[in-house]
């Protein structure tokens, strides 16, 4: 009876080309699940099924709409930063103005809701997040579990990365360490090596996918290995294949006894997955990828951007402007005393730090999640009481003042509270969680930009002197 169901499952999988001889990185999938009827695909099974629809789509929608315009492009978005231009496709999710980001249609509440939780847990599991990127379906838990068994046996970094990380002194920013060793694992990229020998371009993707999901596992220890070297005494625990991701990048931090500090990193990973195509991680992601760059180098460059203070650095600046009011208003102030603080911040010339945002027009439903998991378990600490009361206040003083669009608080107004109430104090160290989380955005965008044969980005530039010249006899 065994044999028969292999002999089933093994004509059923030749029938789909998952392990046609000829494609040897499909060849590679590995089969994790037993050989029965109710066998569950794994995902890379599942996307090779989605790939060819999904081709088909792109193709459809091209050939009926490649040659409509989305509108004009003025003049000042060429010189501010290109706002609001639409000039990247982004399957992962798409941020409205009004309802915030969307995970492949999915809300961040649809999400909590859909997707799995760890046993005990009630934050979704950033595997889970992951799959749906992917794929833009809800995995089971068993697929849940499966990938995280996946991420574990892929965790191990090289013999050489390691001594990378070890030799840079601790006084190098976490964040460039952490561009480097990511930047490193190049070396043993699947698609560098594959590309060098030759191979098909339908088969980028499957070559893409293995180095994004070496990728994503590595960065527990990568991280792990940087905080330890800089804020601890350098020595590191191994992986545990019978944890999830968020529960060994606790552990390799330090912070894996405390249960609610997983559940925090589950959802903290979750919420800052993905954002869009545009800000600058991503896109830069995306940018380098398009040059055939593997994932590792592509990624690094993402890693380079996220460092900036106008990017991957805000909720840093929330915790220290909280703290400085907080020494000098004391805990505990009114809402007057917090009223006169940043009526006082914005008169000196300064923003109030987490409160506007780019494109959101509300409240960012990242910031929502966060204050739901702090009422839920830490709602005396006197940081996130003051966190509230800023809430309740900061956008009327916003919009009488006219300084925001948007004077609803955003993401970073929140996370730093919660990583510091844990004993997470390291400021310096936040933007490469952030960078953990966001290699999972990345990582998916890449896989599809090989799978739909995405080109080479080449946008057109001008200088000053050719618009002056393009303008000069038009009204």
């Amino acid at each position: 009876m065994a044999a028969t169901l292999r002999n089933r499952l093994q004509r059923r999988m030749s029938n789909n080309h998952l392990y046609n001889s000829r494609s040897p990185v499909l060849a590679r999938t590995s089969v994790r699940f037993s050989s029965t009827a109710s066998r569950q695909l794994t995902l890379k099974e599942r996307l090779a099924e989605l790939i060819p629809a999904e081709i088909e789509k792109v193709n459809a929608i091209r050939a009926e709409h490649g040659k409509k315009a989305f509108g004009p492009v003025t003049v000042d978005q060429l010189y501010g930063g290109m706002r609001g231009l639409p000039a990247l496709i982004w399957d992962g999710s798409v941020l409205d103005p009004d309802e915030g980001i969307r995970f492949r249609g999915k809300s961040i509440a649809e999400c909590k809701e859909l997707l799995p939780a760890a046993p005990g847990g009630t934050e979704p599991l950033p595997e889970g997040l992951f799959w749906l990127l992917v794929t833009g379906e809800i995995p089971s838990k068993e697929q849940v579990t499966e990938l995280s068994r996946d991420w574990a046996a892929r965790a191990e970094i090289p013999d050489f990365v390691k001594e990378i990380i070890d030799r840079c002194p601790p006084t190098l920013h976490p964040m460039s360490q952490f561009s480097m060793a990511v930047t490193a694992l190049n070396h043993d990229s699947a698609f560098a090596k594959a590309y060098q020998d030759g191979v098909s371009k339908k088969e980028y993707w499957g070559h893409t996918f293995e180095d994004t999901m070496d990728l994503i596992a590595k960065l527990p220890n990568i991280a792990g290995r940087i905080y330890r070297n800089v804020f601890g005494d350098g020595k590191l625990p191994p992986i545990d294949p019978s944890k999830d991701y968020s529960a060994n990048l606790a552990t390799l931090l330090g912070f894996g006894d405390n249960a609610a500090f997983v559940e925090l990193l589950r959802l903290y990973i979750t919420i800052h997955t993905d954002h869009e195509g545009g800000n600058v991680s991503a896109h830069t992601g995306k940018l380098v990828g398009s040059a055939l760059s593997d994932p590792f180098l592509a990624f690094g460059a993402s890693l380079n951007g996220l460092a900036g203070p106008l990017h991957g650095l805000a909720n840093q600046e929330v915790l220290l402007w909280l703290r400085k009011m907080q020494s000098q208003i004391g805990e505990n102030a009114t809402d007057s005393a917090v009223k006169d603080y940043v009526w006082s911040t914005l008169k000196g010339g300064q923003v109030v730090p987490g409160y506007g945002h780019a494109v959101l027009r509300k409240t960012d439903p990242r910031y929502t999640a966060q204050r739901e998991f702090a009422l839920k378990n830490l709602p005396d600490d006197p940081l996130f009481k003051l966190v509230g009361q800023i809430y309740n206040v900061v956008p009327d003083i916003l919009l009488e003042a006219g300084k925001a669009k948007n004077p609803w608080p955003n993401v970073d107004a929140h996370s730093g509270v919660l990583l510091t109430h844990y004993g997470l104090h390291q400021m310096q160290f936040y933007t490469v969680l952030f960078g953990v989380s966001r290699a999972f955005g990345v990582a998916a965008q890449l896989i599809w930009d090989r799978a739909l044969g995405a080109p080479l980005e080449r946008p057109k530039s001008y200088s000053s002197e050719a618009i002056q010249k393009m303008f000069k006899d038009r009204q």
